[in-house]
């Protein structure tokens, strides 16, 4: 039989160890049971070969079950990082992925969530709960930990804080040390981690979407990248972007401004009100000023939730709990879906009042009660639709619910009408029958027709104005994919979110990197193709780009060239007006940087232009050239200017393409003198 360590043990062991005037340091430490073996035919990721408990010798190892719908467990993740960080040498952390939805289970979806969450230890998928069962897991998450000699000694489900890890582990790596033999092994676990790949567009992972009609402007939450897309909602030309794309909590300017894991967005004039979930924060960018400020949380991650009928006058001063969607209603009040406390709450703009309007804080799927009295799972989208009706997805009930403000009453309307948070499936039909399977998504038009996003069937949905029964938009359903064109042809990859203008369904297609459009009267999906792409790019360690993201003027995203391996060359000109020319008393000269491993030369620019051979690899995937030009007046030699610009070029690089032979020309305007 395991050991078992409490909470509560362990939360004394963080506050300063009583526990251990009452316990031994070998009780502590030491197991009396050898863990089990991992089952052989159990698929891994972020590792090459599979890990074994006897191959691990020597390491203390924390298992930790999870599922990735399963908001608590999404908060062990970065209490995990802490903890990989502070005892790289000594410990190694494997996620157990035991899943509760379908979904889930499948290794290529787990893949990609390990990807999306920045998962750095080894993951292995226990779909089939061996490894669970194996250890007695009765829920998730659970924390096991096992000593370096192999023996389980821990056993613990719950949100486990970094110090009551730390304490415990600082512990036993001093008592096993100071042991006569040595037991913990200090040799690095290899590691594969899956990277983000190629995800096809500049987007990463976008959680939610909202499509402003009267603004003519469409907003992104560009999650992985941690940051907001602006782009024109009929060109689908990048606007601007809220973001430097680092995880951080930083206010300030949009070019400074961090933020980790953004997800739901409401507008109220030039004010873009942000969930900003793994900050546990409400962000607001003030579009006309270009700043970002925090209306509601301190930066940390609540430990619990608002009792009801508390009104909080300083919401900055709180910690919140993963708000994953906001939304406004026609009083101007803003609605937070709190994904981790299964409450939703209200924030006033005007008072900055907080408190909690739907939900007393148990997960559950409790309907037809008061608004105080209900029980959520984890609520993820909003849509208000008037008359004091806010409808909400919640993801683990795997429904579509109704909090209807003006008669203090919560529905379902969608998904099981049962208490229960595994009755989910995929099926189409009336009100009782039909089964949502962790949708994340819910928006409405003017005509009282609700749309839903259910996100792990991979499908788009219709709730009808004045019917009971959900159907089936678009989405081929399954494990999911990525194909446009008809409704019963169009592809989507656990889409998280959808907003509705004119006639059009926006959706974020989450594990598909896109946002694709659902022509309502066409009957057609298609994916949006931004303009200029190439805003999107992100600086990676092989240059910096200077100015932020709005794009500094001496930058020029010259376009995405598509070229094909081997000997090549960029020209670049320069249209000098009439009177002018190179002065030719000191250089000019253009540094050009490509290649996979990284190139660079530098060339002279004596002329009105230059032409840089390169050589192309299969690898290949942009060209910098920082150019520095020095011109002057003929017949005034003392009247001269000097120009620095930089050109970033996208390369993609294919058989049967052209040999890359670039020509970029310059119009060089001298200032006003």
């Amino acid at each position: 039989m395991l050991k078992k360590l409490s909470l509560l043990m362990l939360m004394l062991l963080a506050l300063g160890g009583l526990a251990q005037a009452q316990r031994s340091p070998q009780e502590l430490y030491e197991g009396q049971v050898a863990a089990p073996e991992f089952p052989a035919d159990l698929d891994w990721i972020n590792v090459d070969n599979p890990l074994t408990m006897s191959g691990l010798a020597g390491k203390i190892v924390i298992l930790d079950f999870w599922t990735y719908g399963c908001i608590n467990c999404l908060h062990i993740i970065p209490i995990l990082e802490q903890v990989e960080q502070k005892y790289a040498e000594e410990v190694v952390v494997i996620g157990v992925h035991s899943a509760k939805f379908d979904t889930e289970g499948q290794t290529e979806n787990l893949r990609q969530i390990v990807q999306r969450y920045e998962v750095h230890h080894p993951v292995v998928n226990d779909n089939q709960f061996a490894v669970w069962n194996s250890f007695g897991v009765r829920a998730w998450p659970t924390v096991a930990i096992i000593d370096p000699r192999g023996n389980a000694v821990i056993r613990q489900s719950g949100e486990i804080p970094f110090e009551a890890f730390d304490n415990y582990l600082s512990g036993m790596i001093e008592y096993y040390d100071g042991l006569d033999e040595d037991v913990i092994d200090r040799t690095p676990l290899e590691l594969a981690l899956e990277g983000a790949g190629d995800p096809g567009t500049p987007l990463l992972y976008p959680g939610k979407v909202l499509a402003d009609e009267a603004g003519n402007r469409l907003f992104i939450a560009d999650s992985s990248h941690n940051r907001i897309v602006i782009a024109d909602l009929s060109t689908h030309e990048v606007l601007d972007i809220i973001g430097t794309s680092a995880r951080g909590n930083d206010d300030g300017d949009f070019d400074n401004a961090t933020f980790d894991k953004p997800q739901g967005m409401a507008l109220m004039g030039d004010l873009l009100y942000i969930a900003d979930v793994n900050n546990h924060s409400i962000r607001v960018a003030d579009l006309a000023t270009r700043t970002v400020t925090t209306v509601a949380g301190n930066g940390d991650m609540g430990r619990s939730r608002i009792e009801f009928g508390l009104r909080i006058a300083d919401p900055l001063g709180v910690a919140l709990r993963s708000p994953w969607d906001v939304e406004f209603d026609d009083a101007g009040r803003l609605h937070i879906a709190m994904a981790g406390t299964h409450q939703l709450y209200i924030y006033e703009p005007e008072t900055h009042a907080l408190y909690p309007s739907v939900g007393n804080g148990r997960e559950a799927n409790l309907n037809d009660v008061s608004l105080a009295d209900s029980e959520l799972a984890q609520p993820s989208g909003l849509y208000f639709a008037g008359a004091g009706k806010l409808y909400f997805a919640d993801s683990e009930s795997s429904t579509i619910r109704l909090a209807d403000f003006d008669n203090d009453l919560v529905t379902v309307v969608s998904g099981t009408t049962e208490n229960s948070l595994f009755d989910y499936d995929d099926i189409d039909g009336e009100l009782g029958v039909n089964r949502l399977q962790h949708a994340l998504g819910i928006d409405g038009d003017a005509a009282g027709n609700l749309y839903i996003a259910d996100t792990y069937n991979s499908r788009i949905k219709i709730l009808r104005a004045g019917e009971t029964s959900t159907h089936t938009l678009f989405g081929k359903g399954g494990s999911g994919g990525y194909q446009d064109g008809e409704p019963h042809l169009a592809q989507f990859d656990e889409p998280g979110g959808l907003s509705y203008a004119d006639g059009i369904l926006y959706v974020a297609d989450t594990n598909n990197h896109a946002i694709r459009t659902i022509d309502l009267k066409a009957e057609i999906v298609d994916t949006i193709e931004f303009t200029n792409r190439e805003a999107l790019i992100i600086d990676d360690s092989r240059l910096t780009l200077l100015g932020g993201n709005t794009g500094d003027k001496s930058i020029i995203m010259a376009g995405i060239h598509q070229v094909a391996t081997g000997e090549g060359a960029l020209t670049l000109r320069f249209n000098l007006p009439a009177e002018f020319k190179i002065n030719p008393l000191i250089d000019s000269q253009v540094s050009v940087t490509w290649g996979e491993p990284v190139q660079q030369t530098t060339a002279p620019v004596t002329g009105n232009s230059v032409s840089i051979p390169l050589e192309i690899s299969e690898d290949n995937s942009f060209v910098m050239a920082e150019v520095t030009l020095y011109y002057c007046r003929e017949g005034e030699e003392a009247l001269c200017f000097i120009e620095g610009f930089n050109y970033f070029i996208t390369l993609e690089v294919a058989a049967g393409h052209e040999i890359a032979d670039i020509t970029l020309e310059r119009e060089v305007e001298p200032p006003d003198v």
